[in-house]
């Protein structure tokens, strides 16, 4: 057991799938999301020696999750549209699940997610914008990030604030959109319909880009829109904020981040951050990296900036499953 504790959950992800056989593995992955598919499997090339306690740690602790799965077995709409029934009443719960299941076989928009991000941009760019703020939308924050990066510079801050404006869109639209789509590209899997935009999805994409774009862009937005400009800013949550996260929830995002992300990540940044990292990892932990933190040579500013996004994301992820809280030391506002 103990050696299962130094593993992730992406790495014993990623040591199941390695067990499993190449295809039940493969059966797996086609039904994950592209960011999944490349996270684990990245992981399953870096897991290195693998013991055979460990395989048998990580598969008896996945036949145990398992068999706590009461939905297993049974078809998912169906699940779905009981268990959100029997919770919330069936009025309340009717748009919910319109909005979650509409469009379960539509395709355009889901296979811009395993498109490359120049690609995706050189396709949209022509669109108008307020269909551009759409689709960006519809995509996760730090690939958003991305192909906003490659449309053209004049008019990235007008696609920002249309998304920070945008305060949802019904569902027959999103499918509409999708059609579109769907005529120059193809695909399979579906598009979620929901609420989507505001001022917290444009926070989200800023805190993705790159530091000195990122600045510019909300230079700009602030310059059009001073009150809009400063709500981006107030929801923006970047590496150094994370000071303010309560020591369990820092505990939370360590057990889920790696060594070399971390050592990465920790150049540069103020002795507070660090000494917040350090007192919630063991003694000889912090003395370790303290150690490694000294002697590592110097590092491009790219590479620490990736770190740090990428630890940001694993956070955001956590927040979003109610694992830890982004704020202040355990507030009641989740960022």
């Amino acid at each position: 057991m103990s050696e299962n504790k130094k593993l992730s959950a992406t790495e014993r992800a990623a040591l199941l799938l390695l067990a499993v056989g190449q295809d039940r593995a493969a059966s797996v992955l086609k039904n994950m999301g592209p960011k999944e598919v490349q996270i684990v499997g990245s992981t399953m090339t870096t897991l290195g020696n693998i013991s055979s306690d460990m395989v048998d740690v990580v598969l008896e602790d996945f036949i145990t999750e398992i068999k706590g799965e009461t939905g297993l077995g049974l078809d998912s709409d169906t699940y779905i549209r009981n268990m959100l029934t029997d919770a919330l009443g069936e009025d309340k719960a009717g748009s919910i699940i319109d909005r979650i299941l509409l469009g379960a076989n539509s395709k355009g928009i889901e296979q811009l997610k395993w498109m490359d991000n120049r690609s995706i941009a050189d396709l949209i760019r022509l669109e108008h914008p307020q269909i551009i703020a759409t689709i960006l939308s519809l995509l996760d924050a730090d690939q958003s990030a991305d192909v906003l990066g490659f449309l053209p510079k004049n008019m990235r801050s007008d696609v920002l604030m249309r998304i920070a404006t945008l305060e949802g869109i019904q569902p027959a639209a999103i499918k509409e959109l999708d059609d579109i789509m769907e005529k120059q590209l193809t695909g399979s899997d579906s598009v979620k319909s929901s609420n989507m935009g505001g001022v917290d999805a444009a926070a989200n994409i800023l805190n993705f880009m790159e530091g000195s774009l990122s600045e510019e862009l909300m230079e700009k937005i602030t310059e059009t829109d001073e009150d809009l400009g400063e709500q981006i800013q107030d929801k923006m949550f970047v590496f150094a904020d994370l000071i303010k996260v309560d020591d369990r929830g820092i505990q939370t995002l360590l057990r889920e981040v790696s060594t070399d992300q971390l050592l990465l990540a920790l150049r540069g940044v103020d002795d507070g951050l660090k000494d917040k990292i350090f007192g919630n990892m063991s003694k000889r932990a912090a003395e370790m990296l303290k150690d490694d933190l000294e002697a590592a040579p110097p590092t491009k500013l790219s590479d620490v900036e990736t770190a740090q996004k990428d630890i940001l994301g694993i956070a955001k992820k956590l927040s979003e499953s109610g694992e830890m809280m982004l704020g202040s030391g355990g507030g009641d506002e989740l960022v």
